[in-house]
C-alpha cells in the first residue's frame, strides 16, 4: 500500500501500448476496459481510477473457463489408474481445493496492478524470471493447441450429426470457427473475456448439469477387486492436480483491474467456488462415465451413454468447453509476450500466438497427428512449473503480497535485479525442486530413478512443497530489503 504513488507515476512507456496515465487523471474506466472494445493496457500497472469490478467477477471466470471436457477425462483417468467411484471422486474434489491457493494467489493482481508473471520478477530477479516466462508461453500455446484440436473436431462431429460429411472442408471450416471465436475475445482483452466467461458460463452450466443427471445415475458404487497402490494413487493426483496447478502464472491477470480495497476473503472464495464447482462436477462425471463404460476414447465413450437427441448438444459442450479454456490462455499468452520483451502493445502481440496457435492446429489435424506427442511434452514441463509455483507461492506468502510495484517494471534499477538480473534464493529453490521433481516423475518420455523405489508413486508436483521449502529460509534478508512497509 506505501507503493501507491510510486504505483500510479511510472515515468515509463508501458509495453501494453502507451505511457502509464497519472492516479490523478480523470479517466472513464470504460475507456480502457470495455466489452467489445480492444483493451489498451498490457502489463503496465492499471491506476487506480481505472480499477473497477468486483470479487463476485472472479466465479464467473474460474466457473466458466473449467467447464471444459478435459476434467471429464482426468475423472476417467483416476479410474483407470485402478481407483473406486469414491476412491477416484475424493481426489477430484481435492483438486478442486486447490482453486483456493489460485484464487488467493490473485491477490497480488490487486496489490500491483499488473501480470503474475510481472509479479515473479520479485522472486526470481527480472532475467531468472525470463525462462520459466519462455516455457510458460510454450505452455499457454500448447494447452490452446490441444483444446483447439478437440474442439474442432467436436465441431466436425456437430456437422456430421447434421448431415454434412464434408471430409476436409467440414474440418478446415470447423477449424476457423474455433479459432475465430477464441481469437475474437481474447484479443478484445480483459473486459470480454470476462463478459464472454459469464455468458458462456451460463449455457455450459445447464448442458453439463443435464450431462451429469444422464451419466452419474448408472454409476458403479461397488468397490472394485484390489487396491490402487501407490502408483494409482499418486497417478491420479497428478493428473487431478496438474490442471488448476497449470494457472498459477495466471491470476493476478484477471485481478489486476479489480479496486484495491477488494478483500482477500472475498476474492479467495470467489474464485475459488467457481473453479472448485466447474471442476469437481464435470471430473465426477467422468468418474462416473468410466464405472460404466470404456473411455479410452472419452468423447465417444461418454456418447455411449447419452441418449440419440442429446449427442449433438454433447458435441456443441466439447465445443464451448474447449473455448471458455483457450480464451484465458490465449489472453494470458499475449501478457507473457509483453513480459519477455516483445515491445508491442497486447493486442498486437496476441497475434503471435494466435498464429501460432493456428499453424500447430493445422499440423495437428491435417498433417500428423502429433497430439499425443504434445500432452506428453506439456506434462513433462511439470517438473518445472511445480517448483516455479512452489518458489512463487511462498515469496507471495512471505511478502504478504507487498510488491514495490514501480520495481518491477525498472529493470536494471529496481530493486528486483539483484544479481545481474538473479535472485539468489529463488534460482536455488528451484533447481531444489526441480531436481527433486526430475528424480520422483513417471511420465511417457521420463521417468526418475526414485519411482521405482517409490512403489511407482509419481511425486512430481511435491517439488512445489520442496522449492517452497527451500526458499522460505534463503529469501530471508533479500525480501526483507524489497518488500514495501506495511
Amino acid at each position: 500500500m506505501a507503493q501507491q504513488s510510486n504505483a500510479d507515476t511510472i515515468g515509463t512507456t508501458g509495453t501494453g501500448g502507451g505511457p502509464v496515465p497519472a492516479a490523478d487523471a480523470a479517466v472513464d474506466p470504460a475507456a480502457t476496459d470495455e466489452v467489445f472494445r480492444v483493451e489498451t493496457h498490457g502489463i503496465d500497472p492499471i491506476p487506480d481510477d481505472e480499477r473497477h469490478g468486483s470479487a463476485k467477477d472472479l466465479f464467473w471466470l474460474w466457473f466458466g473457463s473449467n467447464l471444459t471436457f478435459t476434467y471429464v477425462i482426468n475423472g476417467a483417468l483416476a479410474v483407470g489408474f485402478g481407483l473406486s467411484f469414491w476412491q477416484a471422486t475424493a481426489v477430484v474434489v481435492i483438486g478442486g481445493l486447490s482453486f483456493f491457493a489460485i484464487s488467493a494467489a490473485g491477490l497480488s493482481g490487486v496489490r500491483t496492478g499488473t501480470a503474475t508473471l510481472v509479479i515473479s520478477r520479485a522472486a526470481f530477479g527480472v532475467r531468472g524470471n525470463w525462462p520459466a516466462g519462455l516455457l510458460n508461453w510454450v505452455v499457454s500455446i500448447g494447452y490452446t493447441i490441444v483444446n483447439t484440436v478437440v474442439g474442432t473436431l467436436a465441431l466436425e462431429a456437430f456437422f456430421a450429426d447434421l448431415g454434412w460429411q464434408g471430409g476436409n472442408l467440414a474440418r478446415a471450416l470447423a477449424l476457423a470457427v474455433t479459432l475465430a471465436l477464441t481469437f475474437v475475445v481474447a484479443m478484445w482483452g480483459h473486459a470480454t473475456v470476462q463478459f464472454a466467461e459469464r455468458w458462456m458460463a451460463y449455457v455450459l452450466a445447464v448442458g453439463f448439469a443435464a450431462l451429469l443427471v444422464f451419466v452419474l445415475p448408472g454409476a458403479h458404487l461397488t468397490a472394485r477387486d484390489g487396491a490402487p497402490g501407490a502408483a494409482g494413487w499418486s497417478l491420479a493426483f497428478v493428473v487431478m492436480l496438474a490442471g488448476p496447478f497449470s494457472y498459477v502464472p495466471m491470476p493476478a491477470d484477471y485481478t489486476r483491474y479489480l479496486p484495491k480495497t477488494t478483500s482477500l476473503r472475498a476474492l479467495t472464495w470467489s474464485g475459488a467456488l467457481g473453479g472448485f464447482l466447474s471442476s469437481v462436477a464435470l471430473g465426477v462425471i467422468g468418474v462416473a462415465a468410466a464405472s460404466r463404460t470404456d473411455m479410452t476414447d472419452a468423447v465417444a465413450g461418454t456418447e455411449r451413454l447419452l441418449p440419440g437427441w442429446f449427442q449433438p448438444v454433447f458435441l456443441a459442450l466439447v465445443l464451448l468447453g474447449s473455448v471458455t479454456n483457450s480464451i484465458i490462455t490465449l489472453y494470458s499468452s499475449s501478457l507473457n509476450l509483453q513480459v519477455l520483451g516483445i515491445p508491442w502493445s497486447r493486442a498486437k502481440a496476441i497475434v503471435i500466438s494466435a498464429a501460432v496457435t493456428a499453424l500447430g492446429s493445422l499440423g495437428a489435424l491435417f498433417l500428423t497427428d502429433f497430439t499425443e506427442s504434445l500432452l506428453s511434452f506439456l506434462s513433462l514441463l511439470i517438473i518445472v512449473f511445480a517448483p516455479w509455483g512452489g518458489v512463487f507461492l511462498a515469496d507471495m506468502l512471505l511478502r504478504r503480497c507487498r510488491y514495490d510495484t514501480a520495481a518491477l517494471h525498472s529493470g536494471r534499477t529496481g530493486a528486483y535485479w539483484y544479481r545481474s538480473g538473479y535472485h539468489p534464493a529463488g534460482m536455488t529453490a528451484l533447481l531444489a525442486g526441480m531436481l527433486f521433481a526430475a528424480l520422483t516423475c513417471d511420465s511417457e518420455l521420463w521417468t526418475g530413478p526414485l519411482v521405482a523405489p517409490l512403489g511407482g508413486a509419481d511425486l512430481t508436483l511435491a517439488g512445489a512443497v520442496v522449492s517452497g521449502l527451500v526458499y522460505w529460509p534463503l529469501a530471508g534478508r533479500s525480501r526483507s530489503a524489497t518488500t514495501p512497509a506495511a
